[in-house]
């Protein structure tokens, strides 16, 4: 593994855990010698994390679509920054960066962004690890709705243990790294199956 691509909010949140954890992680990232790939803003726990990286010493990479870098909130001491028309093409980009995935706590587009990775490995668009960083229980209500959605016969437990969770950054990364995804049978196959 060579890169990590990290989804997280462009505000702080409302305990200063959330960018204390998110400079550690950018420290581990970085210590780790991985590319730390995410969007591009210097506002938020996007600036912790990416400061914190580029602090060690670290590479960083922000991928950002230009009418939000119209807003002047580009972070400019990054070691590299492509701007994207527009917000799949940024997706698409970062996808192709990166080698894992982690999502922190953020708001609409950052949990939009994980699902969105969540599903490219379920439908084998890509193979890569994905975690949640679960910083003091943010993801635990999401958690317990996917386990619902398990329930309800809407998704598939193989596909939720692909999921990563940790509120460690290290015990994280680590995972990450040693990750071998299950394979379930594919719906379509299940549907061919069933047509017979």
């Amino acid at each position: 593994m060579k890169s990590i691509c990290v989804f997280c909010g462009s505000s702080v949140g409302r305990k200063p855990y959330y960018a204390e954890k998110a400079r550690a992680f950018g420290k581990c990232i970085a210590e780790q010698n991985l590319m730390l790939v995410y969007g591009g803003g210097n506002i938020g726990l996007m600036r912790e994390i990416a400061d914190a990286a580029l602090n060690e010493g670290g590479s960083v990479t922000g991928v950002m679509p230009g009418f939000i870098a119209e807003k002047e909130i580009v972070h400019t001491g990054l070691t590299k920054l492509h701007v994207v028309e527009t917000m799949h093409e940024r997706k698409a980009l970062m996808a192709e960066l990166s080698d894992a995935f982690v999502a922190m706590p953020g708001g609409f587009g950052t949990i939009d962004e994980m699902f969105e990775i969540m599903t490219w490995n379920q439908l084998d668009v890509i193979s890569k690890p994905t975690g949640l960083f679960n910083i003091d229980g943010y993801f635990d209500q999401m958690i317990a709705f996917i386990r619902h959605a398990i329930h309800e016969k809407f998704v598939r437990q193989e596909h939720f243990s692909n999921l990563i969770v940790e509120d460690d950054e290290n015990a994280l990364l680590n995972k990450l790294m040693a990750h071998q995804p299950a394979k379930a049978d594919k719906w379509i196959d299940r549907l061919k199956v069933d047509l017979i």
